[in-house]
């Protein structure tokens, strides 16, 4: 089954990569491989945690094996209570965080809060622009984080370029602009974050170093 679940993500990642050949909206693989690799998981559970391919079972079941009815409903209490618990739980994490931050863009974007940025942008020169917003998204994403920087200064693009293509490229400088600051400050990004309050680092190495 384990070998079953392989496959089908390989598929699955395949079909989300080949979008526009395909013509089908990533959306529809990509749930489609959540569905029905959660379905195999749940089949074969039995065979991928006996053969000890789950780190997170022999975590939770101290490396003991479970054998009979009593071992099968521990393996059930295991994906049910924790496995798919904890993932939903992440899940809706990203998506509430999403929907708030993308609320407050609208609701500043109907009061015409953006016009503070754009009436004080005056170039029309396309690379003196990319340098501005790549400047201004990397402070903020250090400032803020790099998800919320990253959804209002493609709101703010949105306002000031009116070609699609041209859009797209300064998007994708966005997001490198706002992962990049992101990881240079300490409250910038997740992972930073966890690193930070983990004491694996301090607010001024990172500054110093990572500027580098």
């Amino acid at each position: 089954m384990f070998i079953v679940m392989v496959v089908v993500f390989v598929l699955g990642y395949l079909a989300i990569a080949l979008e526009h050949p395909l013509r089908v909206d990533k959306a529809v693989p990509a749930l489609a491989i959540g569905s029905l690799m959660w379905v195999l998981y749940i089949f074969g559970a039995y065979d991928i945690f006996t053969a000890g391919l789950s780190e997170a079972w022999n975590s939770y079941s101290h490396g003991g094996e479970a054998h009979g009815e009593q071992g099968i409903q521990a393996m059930r209490h295991f994906i049910v209570d924790k496995e798919i618990i904890h993932h939903l739980g992440e899940i809706s994490e990203i998506l509430f965080f999403l929907l708030g931050a993308m609320t407050i863009v609208e609701v500043i974007d109907k009061h015409d809060g953006f016009k503070i940025i754009t009436d004080k942008i005056k170039t029309t020169k396309k690379v003196k622009l990319l340098w501005i917003l790549s400047f201004l998204t990397f402070f903020m994403s250090a400032a803020l984080d790099n998800l919320t920087t990253t959804i209002v200064m493609v709101a703010l693009l949105r306002k000031l370029i009116s070609d699609k293509e041209t859009r797209w490229f300064f998007a994708s400088m966005v997001v490198l602009a706002a992962n990049a600051g992101g990881a240079w400050s300490p409250i910038g990004d997740v992972t930073t974050i966890m690193l930070w309050i983990g004491g694996q680092v301090t607010t001024v190495s990172i500054i110093t170093r990572v500027i580098v």
